[in-house]
């Protein structure tokens, strides 16, 4: 079965999460050692049928690799649909195998709640946590709440159907993973030697938002977990660099929060941070002195509306405010506010107009601060509680309260 989403208009096919892709190799080679119907020995192409969390069912191809008296592996090739994913058409494999019973269970494996003697853990490709705020243990293999249920529960039944005692070990494994994870947000999350295995519903939404929100709210979980309580926050590339450069403030704990700026603060709140700098370019950052907190355009956009806007406000013409309004981007605005001798009064109604909205939407748990830049002409305005807030990202830009 093929699901399909519409997102601006377009029809997208949706792919499998790795999640799924574990699950189904999982299945099929507990089915094939424990000798449950469902598989063929051959080692041809099948399919195994899979209900996902979110309530649908798929049937998933499956390919064998390897077969032993006391282990079975298959794997899946993964298909990400219309979303650009890094592990599209990677090889995903899951092995299951009987444990002698000299065996010990090592630290680092999970065990399934509901059945004792079975466990599960990563091999070649899959990436290892290093840092406290993800949902595994240090050490463990990064592979997410929603999956490991997923393949426990799978292999589960056919363990209860083939009545089997012995106690079985999972493995799951991607070759090539720790290449691919290079390519991905895992080392900032601090997990280290490969790829995740994730997935909430099974389900791979092309340009899932979703996932974006996600891998913010893990970044700010793992900050709070260190007792973080200063968050730095970027919008994109260009706000990182100029904080590196100009700012000279330490990059390495600061978070990207794309378009999702409301979301952003409402999950800093949440996780207890105390202070925010948000530093961005004024094209995105704008969009806030409106109200809007996801600054994608096809959100909103409203650029020329806001700035001519503002202009007017400031003190400008009609015939300033309509040239304004006739500029492609924020960089063409700049010079002609200057050329009118409105620049300051112009960023200073900006950002007055900014931090009413941003002190709203944070409420009164939190400080923030905004700083806006032009990539041609530097830093053009900040909120008025910038200065207060700059000390404690100086240095490091996140530093722990010593109260």
């Amino acid at each position: 079965m093929e699901l399909y989403v519409t997102k601006n208009q377009k029809k997208l096919r949706c792919g499998i999460t790795t999640g799924t892709c574990c699950t189904a190799a999982a299945l099929a080679s507990a089915r094939l050692l424990f000798c449950v119907c469902g598989n063929k020995e051959n080692g041809q192409e099948e399919a195994v049928n899979l209900r996902l969390p979110g309530g649908s069912q798929m049937q998933v191809p499956v390919f064998m690799s390897e077969r032993t008296d006391n282990f079975a592996e298959y794997y899946v090739v993964k298909d990400s649909g219309d979303d650009p994913d890094v592990t599209n058409h990677a090889k995903i494999y899951a092995g299951v195998r009987i444990l002698p019973d000299e065996t010990e269970p090592q630290k680092d494996w999970f065990c399934d709640e509901e059945r004792k003697g079975l466990y599960l853990t990563g091999e070649e490709g899959i990436g290892r946590v290093t840092r406290e705020g993800l949902p595994e243990k240090t050490g463990q293999a990064a592979i997410n709440p929603v999956p490991r249920k997923m393949i426990f529960g799978a292999v589960r039944e056919v363990l209860k159907l083939a009545d089997v005692s012995e106690r079985v070990l999972i493995t799951v494994r991607i070759p090539g993973g720790e290449e691919l994870a290079e390519r991905t947000f895992n080392r900032k999350l601090g997990i280290v030697g490969g790829l995740s295995v994730l997935g909430t519903t099974g389900i791979l939404e092309p340009m899932s938002e979703k996932a974006i929100v996600d891998t913010i709210e893990t970044e700010i979980r793992q900050r709070a977990a260190a007792g973080e309580k200063n968050l730095l926050l970027t919008p994109g590339n260009y706000g990182r660099g100029y904080v590196s450069e100009y700012l000279q403030l330490d990059m390495d704990s600061s978070v990207k929060c794309s378009n999702y700026i409301g979301e952003t603060i409402d999950l800093a709140v949440s996780y207890g941070m105390e202070r925010i700098l948000l530093v961005g370019n004024i094209g995105k950052l704008v969009k806030l002195a409106a109200g809007i907190m996801n600054t994608h355009s096809k959100v909103a956009d409203g650029r020329r509306e806001i700035m001519a806007l503002y202009t007017f406000l400031a003190g400008g013409s009609r015939e300033l405010a309509e040239k304004i309004m006739s500029c492609i981007n924020t960089e063409e605005m700049i010079p002609l506010l200057e050329k009118a001798g409105l620049r300051e009064a112009v960023m200073e109604k900006l950002q007055e107009a900014i931090d009413s909205y941003v002190r709203h939407r944070g409420g009164s748990k939190v400080t923030i601060a905004v700083m806006l830049f032009s990539e041609h002409f530097g830093f053009l305005t900040q909120t008025k509680e910038t200065a207060e807030l700059l000390p404690y990202f100086t240095g490091r830009n996140e530093r722990k309260d010593e109260t």
